[in-house]
């Protein structure tokens, strides 16, 4: 939802960003590298190591490299085919490195009942199910556009539990981990559904 709707407030802050990157003479395909390094790295290294709050903050600020690099982009006339595809891979590269980390920790630091390594996992798995449906939905002629939980709500929710967790809410965790495993697979069944409903207009009206 927020990557249709939350683009247009964003841009009030992102907009200056990307002007500042290209002045500085990064392109969109750097930012795009830069911001997944470092995210991924953040995620792995603090995540495990219990700096919950640390790695919610650091881990927010970085997810703006996502934004930024597709204002670059259009400011200097377009995104690329390369550049739309790296910028995909590495979202997908960022998404599973964060959940795989709460995984980690969860496992061997929070001693979590298996319900929520479960829900843990099919976070993990069912964050890279939505994209994928959405991208070969596209390629097949579909503008799949849309879904309960994408990737701004993900992080959102995430980052929101990790960062709760750290300042010592109990149970922050437990509730936006549960949140998003019933949340992205319900996003999966819209976007199948929104497939489906997509393909038999587009035959109605070859026919």
């Amino acid at each position: 939802m927020l990557s249709v709707h939350g683009r247009k407030p964003a841009a009030v802050v992102v907009e200056p960003l990307a002007k500042l990157a290209i002045a500085a003479g990064l392109t969109p395909n750097m930012v795009t590298v830069i911001g997944a390094v470092v995210t991924t790295a953040i995620a792995v290294v603090l995540i495990p190591a219990g700096f919950l709050l640390w790695a919610a903050i650091l881990s927010g600020l970085f997810a703006a490299f996502d934004m930024i690099d597709g204002t670059m982009a259009r400011l200097k006339g377009g995104a690329s085919g390369f550049g739309a595809t790296l910028d995909a891979t590495c979202d997908r590269i960022t998404d599973g490195a964060l959940f795989a980390a709460i995984t980690w920790w969860l496992i061997y630091s929070y001693d979590a009942p298996k319900p929520l390594i479960v829900a843990s996992l099919l976070v993990l798995v069912s964050s890279q199910v939505i994209s994928y449906v959405k991208a070969r939905g596209e390629a097949s002629g579909l503008n799949l556009v849309g879904g309960l939980v994408e990737r701004p709500e993900r992080l959102i929710v995430a980052l929101a539990g990790i960062g709760l967790q750290g300042l010592g809410v109990p149970y922050a965790i437990d509730f936006a981990l549960w949140i998003l495993a019933v949340g992205s697979v319900f996003t999966v069944y819209q976007r199948i559904s929104m497939a489906r409903r997509l393909d038999s207009i587009a035959r109605k009206a070859t026919a």
